[in-house]
């Protein structure tokens, strides 16, 4: 039985989502929904790749998992080069209160979404 999908604020440019008070890159708007399926269906592959790694302590076999993750996650717009083209600078993995979205992210304490 899958656990329900959970939903996270987006950023009012949807560049970002909030886990905990960090902004963290979504996919690139300009893929498909048929590639963005594909590449998040390798992600979830090369995570569990890296879960199953870990269990038996494959070292090499982990660090081909996590580089698979890597590659799936830029591959997805989330790391590597930003998928916006106005010249605006990357908060990924910043704090939301540590960057022109404070305002914004503040905000949602007082409405209750966050």
């Amino acid at each position: 039985m899958r656990k329900p999908a959970r939903t996270y604020p987006v950023t009012p440019d949807g560049r970002y989502f909030v886990v905990k008070g960090r902004l963290w890159r979504c996919a690139d708007p300009s893929l498909s929904e048929a590639n963005k399926a594909a590449l998040v269906s390798s992600l979830m592959r090369a995570r569990r790749a890296v879960k199953t790694a870990k269990d038996s302590g494959d070292q090499i076999a982990e660090a081909t998992a996590h580089r698979a993750v890597d590659a799936a996650k830029r591959d997805l717009g989330e790391r590597g080069p930003v998928w916006w083209t106005d010249g605006a600078p990357d908060y990924n993995r910043h704090l939301a209160k540590n960057t022109p979205y404070a305002k914004w992210y503040a905000a949602l304490a007082t409405t209750g979404g966050q």
